[in-house]
């Protein structure tokens, strides 16, 4: 059987074909969404490669991310997407935008009005009302989008992550049974109301806590540290200085050093859960200030977020889960020698 022809891509693409000759033989004189339609007709068809290089990095892919310098987990969420998109098609581009989390109305406005054309957008950013609508326009205009961390734009985006519900339980399952015996009080610590995915976290940490009923544990307090690290050092020093009878921390964002230096301080041992394995973490692994670090794979995160857009684009075609990406328990007895 024969290959594709251009009238083939023509159909595909709906438009003539002599523009997609125009496109394939790199003439000019096309407009770039047209242009980026036909690359994605041949693409789809399997049209030979060798012949679309020319057109290396027509189609863009934006992932925009919120505070890279806050937490060591967007470093490596952003060193795996610069991996991953350098082993992908010459006419696929991954770029990534990053913007401050508390201006929601420059966020809201890049998504919907982004400097350059993108046919793919994965994002990170905190739940607002103005965001989610954001995201909805712009995949009502045919922009495939993913959310990874938290998903509130509905069922036609999406949502790429952990079961946030499912690793507080956890956590709480892990506390209630390290600390059997011992009566105290347990805190947690998060950015704030911002992400849902900490809400989820701290939900379900509270709720196996309530189900247990043990009424050694009493969990009374949740710390808004906006994943700072001085923030966090100072707000759980305090909340240590006002109840001595703290024995448990659940803390599912950033701020780790923070954390850490306030728990070094403090004369009594916490147990200590946290997320997200980093250099950060392992280093309070394995100090022993940490116990048990709930990680959420941002290397499955990332390469599972960009087969959704490309496959939504048409791009790739593979069975991609719809689950949950599995989280792991990291403890110090079964940390990786490299971090």
């Amino acid at each position: 059987m024969s290959g594709p022809t251009i009238r083939d891509i023509a159909r595909e693409a709906n438009v003539g074909t002599a523009t997609v000759e125009r496109v394939l033989n790199d003439r000019g004189g096309v407009r770039i969404e047209l242009a980026e339609r036909i690359i994605k007709a041949a693409k789809k068809l399997k049209y030979g490669d060798r012949r679309l290089r020319p057109h290396s990095g027509i189609i863009r892919i934006e992932v925009l991310l919120v505070q890279p310098e806050a937490d060591f987990f967007y470093a490596d969420l952003i060193a795996t997407f610069q991996r991953i998109s350098a082993s992908l098609d010459p006419a696929i581009l991954v770029h990534r935008t990053f913007v401050r989390e508390d201006d929601i109305s420059r966020i809201a406005q890049h998504i919907v009005k982004p400097p350059v054309r993108r046919a793919g957008l994965i994002i990170l950013a905190p739940d607002h009302p103005d965001i989610t609508e954001s995201i909805r326009q712009v995949r009502k205009s045919g922009v495939e989008v993913v959310q990874l961390l938290t998903g509130s734009a509905g069922e036609d985006v999406p949502y790429i992550g952990i079961d946030n519900y499912a690793a507080g339980r956890t956590a709480a399952y892990y506390m209630a049974r390290m600390l059997r015996g011992i009566s105290g009080t347990v805190l947690a610590m998060c950015h704030s109301g911002a992400y849902r995915a900490h809400r989820e976290r701290i939900r379900g940490f509270s709720d196996y806590l309530m189900q247990q009923a043990n009424v050694d544990h009493n969990f009374c307090r949740v710390i808004f540290s906006h994943d700072d690290n001085l923030l966090s050092a100072e707000r759980l020093t305090g909340a240590l200085r006002d109840d001595n009878r703290v024995i448990g921390l659940y803390s599912v964002g950033a701020g780790k050093e923070g954390i850490a230096a306030a728990l070094k301080a403090h004369p009594a041992k916490v147990f200590w859960i946290g997320h997200a394995l980093t250099q950060s973490t392992a280093k309070c692994l394995r100090s022993g200030l940490m116990d048990i670090c709930i990680d959420g794979d941002p290397e499955t995160q990332a390469r599972r977020s960009l087969d959704t857009v490309l496959r939504r684009l048409g791009l790739i075609d593979v069975d991609l889960s719809s689950a949950p990406v599995q989280f792991l328990t990291i403890t110090a007895q079964n940390l990786s020698i490299s971090l």
